[in-house]
């Protein structure tokens, strides 16, 4: 005998992610990029100098980890976020 494959839901295929729940993780993503391009960089074409101020910049050690540590909770919202039921 053949079983039937179509399951409980009557054939019909469960969206898991929404088209909005796929945008919130996008923006996310982007700003996790964003994040780690802010934070790169810093070296100098010379070793033997130091140059102090871009290494320890403001943006550095503090805008660009709360960007990224924004765009993990983004991306956990999009996760979790149901979607609206029509």
């Amino acid at each position: 005998m053949k079983e039937d494959t179509k399951g409980t839901n009557g054939g019909k295929t469960i969206q898991t992610f929404s088209k909005e729940n796929m945008r919130w993780l996008y923006i996310g993503i982007a700003l996790n990029v964003l994040g780690y391009l802010l934070m790169i960089g810093g070296g100098s074409d010379d070793p033997n100098k130091f140059n102090e101020a871009e290494l320890f910049s403001h943006v550095r050690i503090t805008i660009a980890p709360m960007i990224i540590i924004g765009s993990y909770c983004l991306m956990i919202y999009a996760i979790m976020k149901r979607p609206k039921k029509a």
